[in-house]
């Protein structure tokens, strides 16, 4: 009995690398896994403009203070070039071409689940783990091997499957998400009941890593102003805005209008022309809208962790807490297109589109026209 005994104990943990940001979500993470694993903290430093106020100091302490609480081991893990040529870089570029990129879908791409996923699987780690809230799980197939899939979390408010359309299938093996099964009032809870240091730390909102800001004011360091017309959905001019690359089809801010009443509806940008440097804009009346309708469209850099089917209707989020929508997809070689049930105004190009059978997410892609 004392021999078996001895031989349970020694058994040798798994080892996990959590990123930690300093916030709430990742250090319930970390200490959920504790009881499981071989624990060390992560905290990824990017690169961080010197026009905003400087925090990541101040979040690598708290993620420090969390490790020390533990007991476990603590890494800086420098990704600023990667975040900066990888994130920045290419949220920039893509606006020029006035298109509307996604610049969390790529931090968790290039970051969490590029540099610091390889970083973690070269320095002995067996996987990697975050506070996102999205859930995984595991079956066995009929041939007795494990399959592996993701699906939404269960707060809704807090769903963030869409923004991680780009994990490797097979990294799937490898990533753990020990918060997606619970609600944000219990991990609040569950960060108090382990005494953690950081546990009153109010969410983070915003750009990835980078926290809230204004995206013209961020844009407008490297993207210069020209001033344009603002079109009504029948082209006479209303109105004038700094610039088309500033804005995003659905923006309701941002452009002036020559008409002041108080009480008309509000407008939403419904088109952009790059060429023109215009913005379209409605109140989105339905006869308004007509001919900006559009029910398909194409893919590109698409990921699955499922193949997708052409005789499956699948719920489809263009757009993060959308409601979803239902379409089918097509291959042709290596192009997918999107068929749509019901049209709906106004797609960004550039943003992601997700998919999804019933609550498990099966993939996505970029929008294209």
């Amino acid at each position: 009995m004392m021999a078996t005994h001895m031989a349970t104990k020694m058994v040798k943990k798994k080892k996990v690398f959590v990123g930690l940001s300093g916030g709430v979500d990742s250090a319930v993470s970390a200490a959920l896994l504790q009881h499981d694993y071989d624990v060390t903290g992560v905290f990824i430093k990017v690169w961080s403009p010197d026009f905003l106020p400087c925090t990541w100091r101040e979040d690598r302490l708290d993620a420090m203070r969390v490790c020390a609480y533990l007991d476990i081991p603590f890494i800086t893990l420098d990704l600023e070039k990667e975040y900066k040529q990888d994130v920045v870089d290419y949220m920039v570029l893509e606006y020029k071409k006035g298109r509307t990129p996604n610049p969390d879908v790529m931090c968790n791409k290039q970051i969490k689940f590029g540099a610091f996923y390889e970083f973690a699987r070269k320095q002995g780690a067996d996987c990697i783990a975050t506070g996102h809230y999205i859930q995984k799980f595991e079956k066995r197939n009929l041939k007795n091997e494990i399959q592996y899939t993701l699906k939404e979390a269960e707060d809704d408010a807090k769903e963030q499957s869409y923004f991680l359309w780009n994990i490797k299938k097979e990294q799937l093996p490898h990533v753990l998400f020990p918060i997606g099964g619970f609600q944000k009032e219990h991990v609040r809870k569950l960060a108090k009941k382990f005494g953690l240091p950081n546990a009153e730390k109010k969410d983070s909102q915003g750009l990835c890593f980078i926290g809230k800001v204004d995206m013209k004011e961020f844009l407008s360091h490297f993207i210069t102003e020209k001033e344009g017309s603002v079109l009504d959905v029948k082209g006479n001019v209303i109105g004038k805005h700094p610039g088309v690359t500033f804005f995003t089809i659905g923006q309701r801010h941002g452009f002036t209008t020559f008409n002041t009443d108080t009480k008309s509806k509000p407008l939403y940008v419904v088109e952009k022309n790059i060429q023109k440097n215009t913005i379209t804009v409605s109140s989105l009346k339905k006869e308004d809208l007509k001919d900006l309708l559009i029910d398909s469209f194409h893919l590109s850099q698409t990921n699955w962790m499922e193949e997708p089917k052409e005789d499956i209707l699948y719920n489809i989020r263009l757009r993060y807490h959308q409601t979803p929508i239902k379409g089918t997809i097509k291959q042709h070689g290596e192009v997918f297109t999107v068929q749509l049930n019901s049209p709906v105004p106004g797609i960004s190009i550039g943003q992601s589109a997700v998919f999804y059978r019933e609550n498990i997410m099966i993939g996505g892609g970029i929008i294209e026209a």
